[in-house]
């Protein structure tokens, strides 16, 4: 298929609408450390993770085997596509209409269906809100949330509103507006009569909590009923934008703060979770009323190092956080969980306790999962018969035979032993190394982990960039200036105009002079450094590979003016002290051929030069 040339545009709204983080994580297991992501790589096999993600640039690189760039180059690399075909596939995913040459008629269909539910749904999500605050209509529901202690600021946030009792109160505004009405019901925004005569409105007498996706924008709503209809809470079905088991409430808000902390905490409502944002718990998210997937513990686990799980103190929330810990463990999270006491809701604790009390001794002082565990399974026994209690001592020390750590098993025998003084010590230690020894003769040849992640590349592909087994080259100095150069440009405008003023092309290495040019070409177009967007400039696998290595360098190594200056000075010298080399060897084979004369001329030659290295 042939394509026509890719709006810019459109690129820079691909490299804005996918994050490198979400995208990578979905072939790679990545974990944190610090502010990189890293994982084993899936361009060549290796045991010890050296493939790197940076969610601040944008970019991935492997320092093994040198692959690198954005998350179009990603995509390409990865599965085997071209550059225009890479950028569709990312386009089709995040709703940009594909509309340069190529798009074939289905695709442009089903491209456009799209984008036109997303502006329904945000239209929606305006017309509701309104309606909260600023109609008859929406009396009782601003004063129910009222009650709730949800305040004005807190609806604006989250953008709450309410859907009149009326048949067709959104119906008839999405007809006046032009909304095609089949299409409004098959993206779940309104239902069909039973006669099949017409439409009539999803939600009715409810208030209304949007749905976001991941950059903001509304794909589904909760509608939480006000009386005593059932059911309580009624979600949008899933459709071609909304995808429950991908979806976390919130996430678009709390993704930045998750980060920024290295937590996530997990509510199981709308409402708890809206009361703990109040509350200064800006890194809560929910699930869509249905329980928590292996796709929810991926995305959390892709943003955070640690999950505190806060769901409600009664029965079926703690069978839910129960449940919860080991998709979240085996997605590579640390995972904690908020007790509440008396079987309440966080709303219900806020609403008793106030903010503070809630922060300091729930969501600060969560347990680690083991000891929830322990505690969760004690309930199913009654300790205080013989068998019973041994029944759940046997059943205990299985639990703490899953930990990895000797030193975490032992802490919880221990304090087993110390819960149940009658009961051994020593015993339970031997009961620990029998399953320990069990499993392990139990454990099949081979990988044995959870999930198996890329540790070779399948079909050979990208074997040519793996390092070989010969000692690396020493670099010349001049080649490390020029790096460090080009990290700074990559970092600095005001920098990347000094050296353009100062060196110009003139660097010695064809792709660093290559890498600058681009670079100027850059900072014409845009004001802010973007390593992302400079990569998406190059398109050329090698250039955007050391692209991404040099960005990795980072803009400090005690960089100044001065120290740019000398590099600089350094870079220039190159070609004269190749110049002063070639004159020597010349010089040399003159002597050897008994030319004096010519020996002499080269030497004064060679002087000269020498004097004006110096001087430079």
């Amino acid at each position: 298929m042939r394509y026509g040339r890719i709006p810019e545009e459109v690129i820079e709204a691909v490299l804005t609408r996918h994050d490198i983080v979400d995208v990578v994580g979905r072939h790679v297991h990545l974990t944190k450390q610090g502010h990189y992501m890293k994982g084993l790589c899936p361009f060549h096999s290796e045991k010890s993770p050296s493939f790197t993600v940076t969610p601040e640039k944008q970019i991935y690189n492997c320092f093994g085997c040198q692959a690198g760039g954005n998350v179009i180059r990603f995509i390409m690399e990865i599965e085997g596509l071209s550059y225009p075909e890479a950028i569709r596939k990312l386009a089709e995913e995040a709703d940009i209409p594909i509309t340069w040459e190529g798009a074939s008629e289905e695709q442009n269909e089903q491209q456009q269906e799209k984008a036109t539910l997303l502006k329904a749904y945000e239209f929606a999500a305006k017309f509701y809100h309104y309606i909260v605050g600023n109609t008859e209509q929406g009396r009782a529901a601003k004063g129910y949330l009222t009650a709730r202690g949800i305040s004005d600021k807190l609806i604006d946030t989250f953008q709450i509103g309410y859907a009149p009792a009326m048949w067709d109160t959104l119906v008839q505004q999405l007809e006046k507006r032009g909304f095609d009405l089949a299409l409004m019901e098959r993206g779940g925004l309104i239902s069909a009569k039973h006669d099949g005569q017409g439409y009539v409105d999803k939600f009715r007498e409810r208030i209304m909590f949007p749905i976001c996706d991941s950059t903001g924008k509304v794909i589904a709503f909760a509608g939480r009923a006000m009386g005593d209809a059932q059911p309580k809470y009624l979600n949008s079905p899933e459709s071609i934008l909304f995808n429950k088991s991908r979806t976390l409430y919130n996430m678009h808000l709390a993704r930045p703060n998750m980060r920024k902390m290295q937590q996530a905490v997990i509510f199981e409502g709308y409402v708890d979770l809206i009361k703990a944002w109040e509350a200064g718990v800006t890194n809560g998210v929910a699930t869509m009323g249905t329980a928590l997937t292996k796709e929810h513990a991926s995305i959390l686990n892709r943003n955070a190092d640690q999950i505190v799980v806060c769901y409600d103190g009664d029965h079926a929330g703690q069978a839910a956080a129960y449940k919860s810990i080991p998709l979240l463990e085996e997605a590579g999270s640390r995972v904690t969980v908020a007790i509440l006491p008396d079987g309440k809701d966080p709303d219900e604790y806020i609403g008793q306790f106030g903010f503070d009390r809630f922060v300091r001794e729930v969501i600060g002082a969560p347990v680690p999962s083991m000891k929830y565990k322990l505690l969760y399974i004690r309930k199913n026994f009654k300790l205080h018969e013989d068998g019973d209690r041994i029944r759940y001592l046997q059943s205990a020390v299985k639990l703490i035979s899953t930990l990895p750590s000797p030193m975490e098993r032992e802490h919880y025998l221990k304090q087993l032993a110390s819960e149940f003084p009658d009961s051994s010590y020593e015993a339970m230690k031997l009961d620990l190394h029998e399953i320990l020894l069990q499993s392990e003769k139990n454990k099949p040849d081979g990988d044995n982990k959870p999930i198996l992640w890329n540790n070779v590349m399948n079909n050979g592909r990208g074997a040519e960039r793996t390092r070989s087994n010969k000692s690396p080259t020493l670099l010349p100095a001049y080649h490390n200036a020029e790096r460090l150069i080009l990290a700074v440009m990559m970092h600095d405008r005001e920098v990347c105009a000094h050296v353009e003023k100062e060196l110009g092309d003139q660097f010695n290495v064809e792709a660093h002079a290559v890498l600058a040019a681009y670079l100027y070409a850059y900072y014409a177009q845009y004001a802010e450094p973007d390593a992302s967007r400079y990569i998406a400039m190059l398109q050329d696998e090698q250039l955007e590979s050391l692209a991404s290595s040099i960005v990795m360098m980072g803009a400090g190594h005690g960089m100044n003016e001065q120290v740019i200056d000398d590099y600089i000075r350094q870079i220039r010298k190159v070609p004269m002290q190749e110049e002063v080399a070639r004159k020597k060897e010349e010089r040399v084979r003159a002597e050897r051929e008994g030319d004096h004369l010519k020996a002499a001329q080269i030497a004064i030659e060679i002087i000269a030069l020498e004097q004006q290295l110096k001087s430079s």
